[in-house]
């Protein structure tokens, strides 16, 4: 086989935010519903019950002062150690968020300067010719980014990306609003670089959708549920339409995925799929497995930190990716030769996945 350009993920980072939120502390909030009516069921109750669904048990906050551009450009930071690259011959640095720099003094979206060029910034990069961009595709927007980079890579017109998925989520949601107890912040990052290659290694395969003829505000902005607030917006989801979107979408475009690469499905190692429900995702894989007419999945394939770390967005998945390399995940490896599946749904509604050989 004639050596072809394939993209390789030679470094990875994580930012993990200090501050523990158990669920314990939303005992406090005054739940409400749509209609600013009191929620009717005990605080208690209501956060035993989203336990049960979503398996988170605490969540990561950032510090008051930190920035999710700061978060990102830590992550960043160890990527680029880890892999002893040299910041100055980046070619792109591709930022995935939703709601900017989000101040918890004042809740509003700031995207200017974009996030990209504040991440550059921050790490002291003078090449004028590394693009700084970023890429709000709701929670699907790293992955996003991992594709944009592969095809800027496998065109020949870069041979480097750092792409990174940050968010403030905690500070985008209505505290009267049960799922807010869903949210919370981080950042990932990872490193991409082209590899001339006669094997079939990197990046296989990728596949993505957008839906919105009657699924685009299944996640949007709107006002707290508390009668009286002020004009903020806070993130609000159809949790019940969302949930049957995933379930119905999600598997298909894994094995659109998997085809396109011409990968069986016993030949994946692991699932790193966006965490945002734990009983959503387990569904999801038994679909998948499912359309392959098999019944058994396999013990330890999809690895979990939503019951720890919550959902943040578009910082989960690479943040897992991270946690698992540096061996941070009990009981879970990813080894040279291994195949994985990325996958990741989200506001949108927006679907993509990809397949990844990890080079020997």
């Amino acid at each position: 086989m004639a050596h072809q350009i394939r993209t390789v993920i030679t470094g990875t980072g994580s930012f993990i935010p200090d501050r523990v939120v158990p669920n314990s502390d939303f005992l406090k909030n005054s739940f409400l519903e749509k209609d600013g009516t009191p929620f009717e069921k005990s605080n208690e109750d209501t956060i035993e019950k989203f336990r049960e669904i979503t398996g988170i048990e605490e969540r990561r906050y950032a510090d008051d002062q930190m920035l999710a551009s700061d978060m990102g450009a830590k992550a960043a930071e160890q990527a680029l150690n880890i892999s002893g690259f040299d910041r100055e011959k980046l070619d792109y640095i591709i930022v995935a968020h939703n709601f900017g720099d989000v101040r918890t003094d004042n809740p509003r979206v700031d995207m200017v300067p974009s996030l990209g060029s504040k991440v550059k910034h921050h790490l002291g990069i003078k090449n004028p010719y590394c693009v700084a961009y970023d890429l709000p595709f709701g929670c699907p927007g790293w992955l996003q980014g991992v594709i944009q980079a592969d095809y800027f890579i496998r065109s020949g017109d870069a041979k480097s990306a750092l792409v990174i998925g940050t968010e403030t989520l905690s500070r985008v949601c209505d505290p009267h609003d049960r799922d807010s107890m869903i949210y919370a912040d981080g950042a990932g990052a990872t490193l991409l670089e082209a590899k001339e290659s006669d094997r079939t290694e990197g990046i296989l395969s990728h596949a993505a959708r957008t839906d919105t003829e009657t699924q685009a505000y299944y996640l949007e902005m709107k006002e707290s549920f508390k009668p009286g607030s002020d004009d903020t917006l806070y993130m609000k989801m159809d949790g019940r339409k969302l949930y049957q979107y995933a379930l119905s979408n999600v598997p298909g475009l894994v094995k659109n995925s998997l085809e396109k690469a011409g990968v069986e499905l016993e030949e994946i190692k692991k699932v790193l799929i966006h965490q945002a429900n734990e009983k959503m995702d387990e569904a999801i894989l038994q679909r998948l497995f499912k359309l392959y007419d098999e019944n058994v999945v396999p013990d330890s394939i999809m690895p979990m930190t939503i019951n720890k770390l919550g959902n943040t967005s578009v910082a989960t998945v690479p943040t897992l990716l991270d946690l698992i390399l540096r061996n941070q995940m009990h009981g879970h490896t990813i080894n040279p030769g291994d195949t994985i599946v990325f996958a990741s749904v989200g506001a949108g509604m927006n679907i993509n996945s990809v397949v990844y050989r990890v080079p020997e």
